[in-house]
C-alpha cells in the first residue's frame, strides 16, 4: 500500500507539472545510464523513447518490440531514479481496449506515473487506428488506472501529420477533432508529433484548451517560444538516442582516421558514472 501511496503522490505531482507556469522539458531516455544523466542535470521527470528502447535491444520502432520487453526497460528505468517516470508504449501493444488495459497494468506495475499512447499502426493504406477505437483503448486505460489507485497521466497522440494522413489543407481539421476525442475520452495531455509552425501549434493550445506537447529538435521553435505559444509539455523522441549514435559515428570516425580521442574530453569519468549508478535506488 505504501508504494502504490509513493506512485500516486508521484503521479500527482508529474500532472502538475503540465500545469505551467514553465513549459515541461522531457528529453527522452531509453536505458538508465540516460535516465540517471537527466535527472542529475536537474530534470523533474523522466520520459522514455520507445525507439530509443527498441533500438537499444536490437529492434526496429513501430511496436516490433514486446510488450514485456518495453515493460521491463521501463522498470529498470524507474527503480533507478526518484522522480517521476512516464513511458512510451507505442499503441498499446494490441488494437483491442484490453490490450491497451494490460498495457497500463503493466506500466504501473513498472513503476511509472505515465503513459504516452499512439493512433498510428504500420499498414500504409489505413496508417491511423480507428477514432472510435482508439477512444475505447484511452477509456480503458483511465479505469484501469482509477482500478489500480495510481491516476497515471496519459498523453494521447495522434500522428495526423507525422504520417502525413490525408491532404495538406484537412490534416489540421483531423488532428482538432481526433485530439479533441481523446481529452473528452480522458486524456491529460494531447500530441501532435510532427507540428512544426508555430502559428498551427499556437491554433491548437487555444482550439484544444488542453495541455499540449510537441515534439521538437532542429528547425522547430525554441522552447522559450513554445512556451509563449502556451505549449504545456517538450519532447525529443529518440532525438537523444540518434545523437548519442552519431557522437559514437564521429568517435569511430576520428578513431579510424586521425588516432586522435577529442571525443572523450566531455565525457564523465569512470569514478562520476561509476558514483551515478552508485546512486540508482535498487
Amino acid at each position: 500500500m505504501a508504494h502504490i501511496e509513493t506512485q500516486k503522490s508521484k503521479a500527482e505531482a508529474f500532472r502538475k507539472m503540465h500545469c505551467g507556469p514553465r513549459t515541461l522539458l522531457l528529453p527522452n531516455i531509453w536505458d538508465v545510464a540516460s535516465a540517471r544523466t537527466i535527472e542529475e542535470s536537474g530534470f523533474e521527470a523522466i520520459a522514455t523513447s520507445s525507439a530509443g528502447v527498441a533500438f537499444s535491444l536490437g529492434y526496429p520502432d513501430g511496436q516490433r518490440i514486446s510488450r514485456s520487453e518495453m515493460l521491463a526497460a521501463v522498470a529498470r528505468i524507474a527503480r533507478a531514479v526518484k522522480v517521476p517516470v512516464t513511458a512510451d508504449v507505442e499503441a498499446g501493444y494490441g488494437n483491442r481496449p484490453e490490450d491497451a488495459a494490460r498495457t497500463a497494468s503493466d506500466v504501473i506495475a513498472a513503476g511509472a506515473v505515465g503513459m504516452n499512447m499512439e493512433d498510428s499502426r504500420d499498414d500504409l493504406a489505413h496508417p491511423l487506428i480507428d477514432l472510435t477505437r482508439t477512444v475505447e483503448k484511452i477509456r480503458a486505460v483511465r479505469e484501469t488506472a482509477l482500478a489500480a489507485g495510481v491516476p497515471i497521466v496519459l498523453n494521447a497522440r495522434t500522428d495526423v501529420y507525422l504520417a502525413e494522413v490525408g491532404a495538406p489543407e484537412g490534416r489540421y481539421d483531423e488532428t482538432v477533432r481526433r485530439l479533441a476525442a481523446y481529452r473528452d475520452a480522458g486524456a491529460d495531455c494531447l500530441f501532435a508529433p510532427g507540428v512544426r509552425d508555430a502559428s498551427i501549434i499556437e491554433r491548437l493550445v487555444c482550439d484544444l484548451k488542453w495541455p499540449l506537447n510537441v515534439l521538437a529538435g532542429p528547425g522547430f521553435p525554441s522552447v522559450p517560444e513554445l512556451q509563449k505559444l502556451g505549449v504545456a509539455r517538450v519532447s525529443l523522441g529518440s532525438g537523444p538516442m540518434r545523437a548519442t549514435l552519431g557522437l559514437l559515428k564521429r568517435m569511430a570516425e576520428e578513431l579510424k582516421t586521425s588516432g586522435t580521442y577529442k571525443w572523450m574530453e566531455d565525457a564523465p569519468t569512470h569514478a562520476e558514472v561509476n558514483r551515478m549508478m552508485s546512486g540508482s535506488q535498487s
